[in-house]
């Protein structure tokens, strides 16, 4: 496949979103009114220096960073251990921002001054680095770069405007032979970070700024508004731009405008982010089938894209210094160095895609995470092992007081059969949501803690693997295919004994099947257009399993509720684990179960 036929596929997730569509298609109103931003966790990642608590990216303490990488500088003149340390005192304290790699020389701060404009909002961009005094290159300079120069002068909705240009007044006698190019990811705070390179200019060809004020609004019928208050024209909505500066306006796109790439979960990022060896999609959609890019020959590419690559080498030939280091790259290590756990990855990854009817039977090691929970001599529900001595479950499987008649067994594939894996567990205790609806189902959900080892500190399930657990609602959206898995009964009301297992589908607007008893935050459908593959009695408290673009499992569901099982019509009801991420954090804790968003 040629590399610009891939992209097209990339870009074009369907062929509606091809098109030059209108304000009323692209546009999920339902999402905007939740005004979502660049520090929604919801819908983004948090950076290294920031954690997700209560669905917002809020500030780390800086000892939560890693410990050493390389030094940093600050513009207090103080050195840090690393960039993390530095971002995270910077967003407790906004004053302190980056210089320059390496300890502190003292010789000179950073600054950025807009020169020659009509009010302190606009101008050409002069910069100060260590003895270096240079304006901006036009070259490259994008709402990106534009939006990190305003952040750094205070205004916080970022640039209006990056294609104004400035002249020098005519009492102004300069003759400028370089200028600096900068090149931003645009999660800066200050141009230090982003890579800037000392040109050759002839003096024209300099970069300008008018940064955002309520004055400098162009405000019209067809105006887009942004979270942080600043107007766009819609067309430059869902486009993978992030012309408002606090992102709102590609985080809630049902498609992408043409140069947009659209990540599932309603978001629209930059094309030159696929592949890069960074989820930038919240389910990993951009880092997917990367081995189809490869290196591709010159026959693959047109003649204007061999130019453009030829242009580009010799650019690069033609760079005088490159004056900064590039502190994006830093970031992407320092994620990478931030504690993970290992969750939602079998040693058994191949789950066979196809429906039967009733469900297939599990094979050994395919749901690691599955637990049954025994009361008594029975069966009495199911449950999904989550890390360390933790298992989810339903509320209206448990019962506090009783918490030493439960035994959990991992690993058990046929209640008849007993199988070498299977590991018996006893219960220290049983939390169930303070909120729990005995009537209505509302917030069923619960948490058993298993006993610890005499020997040991912990809880070591040899044959189990935790499978992660969501943090966003957004991860997975109707239509996507999902895994449930249990012991109960079928159709039939007959005993089953074995771990069965079947492929349904999310379902949206789950409130026609059910109008008086579905509530949409806490609950989610899932099912067959047939009823042939549905949770039934026996299975309550076990998991609905989905898998994201790198085929690690989240634990989307606890089975909860259905009414008439198996049939067409009545999907099974699970309550929606991501909406009690900080409910099930705050017992067990987030480094336990927090694969990302540390």
């Amino acid at each position: 496949m040629k590399l610009g036929h891939y992209l097209l596929l990339l870009l074009c997730v369907d062929l509606s979103f091809c098109k030059n569509l209108s304000q009323e298609d692209l546009l999920d109103e339902k999402c905007l009114q939740e005004k979502y931003t660049s520090q929604s966790c919801d819908k983004v990642f948090c950076h290294p220096w920031e954690k997700c608590i209560d669905k917002s990216c809020t500030c780390k303490l800086p000892y939560q960073c890693p410990k050493t990488i390389s030094l940093v500088c600050s513009t207090t003149g103080r050195n840090y251990n690393n960039y993390c340390q530095l971002k995270s005192h910077e967003c407790l304290y906004p004053k302190t921002k980056f210089l320059t790699n390496g300890t502190c020389s003292g010789q000179g701060q950073f600054d950025l001054s807009l020169k020659y404009g009509n009010s302190e909002s606009e101008g050409l961009v002069e910069v100060k680095l260590g003895n270096t005094t240079a304006f901006i290159c036009q070259k490259n300079w994008s709402i990106t770069e534009a939006n990190v120069a305003c952040y750094y002068r205070g205004f916080k909705g970022g640039a209006v405007n990056y294609e104004k240009r400035f002249n020098f007044p005519h009492y102004v006698d300069v003759k400028i032979t370089s200028c600096l190019e900068a090149n931003c990811r645009g999660l800066e705070t200050t141009l230090a970070e982003c890579v800037l390179t000392k040109r050759k200019t002839n003096g024209k060809n300099l970069a300008g700024v008018v940064c955002h004020t309520e004055e400098a609004d162009l405000i019209n019928d067809d105006s887009f508004h942004c979270v942080n208050g600043k107007y766009i024209p819609q067309e430059k909505t869902c486009d993978g731009i992030n012309d408002c500066g606090d992102q709102s306006d590609e985080l809630c796109c049902k498609g992408c405008r043409k140069g947009g790439f659209f990540c599932k979960s309603g978001v629209c990022i930059s094309p030159k982010y696929l592949c890069n060896g960074e989820m930038d999609c919240i389910g990993g959609d951009d880092e997917v089938n990367c081995e189809d890019l490869g290196h591709s020959e010159d026959q693959d590419l047109t003649a204007s894209e061999i130019q453009d690559t030829r242009n580009s080498e010799h650019e690069i030939q033609e760079e005088e210094e490159i004056l900064s280091v590039n502190m994006d790259e830093d970031r992407k290590l320092l994620k990478s160095l931030l504690p993970q756990i290992n969750c939602g990855v079998r040693n058994n990854t191949h789950i066979r895609r196809k429906r039967v009817v009733g469900g297939k039977r599990a094979n050994k090691g395919q749901f690691p995470w599955q637990v049954t929970i025994k009361e008594g001599e029975r069966i009495h529900c199911g449950g999904t092992y989550i890390g360390g001595c933790w298992v989810l479950t339903a509320a209206h499987c448990v019962r506090k007081n009783v918490a030493h008649r439960y035994q959990v067994w991992t690993g058990l594939l046929d209640w008849l059969k007993i199988n070498n894996e299977t590991g018996i567990e006893r219960v220290n205790r049983v939390i169930i949501h303070e909120d729990y609806n005995a009537v209505t189902y509302q917030n069923d959900i619960a948490l058993i803690e298993l006993k610890k080892h005499q020997t040991k500190p912990t809880c070591e399930l040899p044959t189990t693997i935790p499978a992660c657990v969501p943090w966003s609602s957004y991860l997975f959206r109707p239509g996507d295919k999902c895994f449930v898995s249990g012991l109960g009964r079928d159709e039939g009301k007959k005993n089953l004994y074995k771990l069965k297992w079947g492929e349904i589908q999310l379902i949206g607007n789950c409130s026609k099947y059910y109008s008086t008893r579905f509530f949409e935050k806490e609950m989610e459908c899932a099912g067959t257009d047939d009823g042939s593959i549905d949770a039934c009695k026996g299975d309550s408290g076990g998991p609905l399993v989905c898998m994201d673009s790198n085929n690690v499992a989240y634990v989307w569901g606890v089975v909860s509720w259905g009414e008439n099982c198996g049939k067409p019509e009545y999907p099974g009801v699970y309550t929606k684990v991501a909406h009690y991420f900080d409910w099930i954090s705050h017992h067990v804790g987030r480094s336990l179960i927090s694969k990302y968003n540390v």
